[in-house]
């Protein structure tokens, strides 16, 4: 293992370019999850716990903007919490996990594994997102 790379930062990870990958795979996941508050079909949930987990490993900053911003955090906090995610929330993210399985089978190739694997994804994720428990709006 070379010298340069021995340095560790408080993130634990080593090299700079998969930092740099993470942070721009932050920002993109950031930025469709606010985008998914005013498009419906676009989940928010999902897209800033994964903007979340890249700060996590790439920017201490960037993580504390995230969670402490007004408009996000939430999100995030009440999910790392238990405490839940919206009906909207939940109904928006099965949606559009539905849609987008859906138009994969039909608009795919024909292969009847494939649908089957589809399915059975869709059917898990969907039986993850209802353990969840459903949060009351204030």
């Amino acid at each position: 293992m070379s010298d340069k790379y021995k340095d560790v930062s408080k993130n634990g990870l080593k090299s700079p370019l998969v930092r740099s990958f993470l942070m721009i795979g932050g920002v993109i996941a950031a930025l469709l999850g606010f985008t998914g508050i005013f498009i419906p079909l676009l989940p928010t949930t999902p897209f800033l716990l994964l903007a979340s987990w890249c700060f996590v490993r790439s920017s201490d900053r960037m993580n504390s903007l995230l969670l402490h911003n007004r408009y996000l955090g939430p999100y995030i906090s009440n999910y790392k919490s238990g405490k839940g995610i919206t009906l909207r929330n939940k109904a928006y993210s099965l949606g559009f996990l539905w849609i987008t399985l859906s138009s994969s089978v039909i608009f795919g190739p024909p292969y009847r594994w494939l649908w089957i694997g589809l399915i059975m994804i869709g059917v898990a994720v969907t039986f993850h997102i209802l353990k969840f428990k459903t949060l009351k709006k204030k």
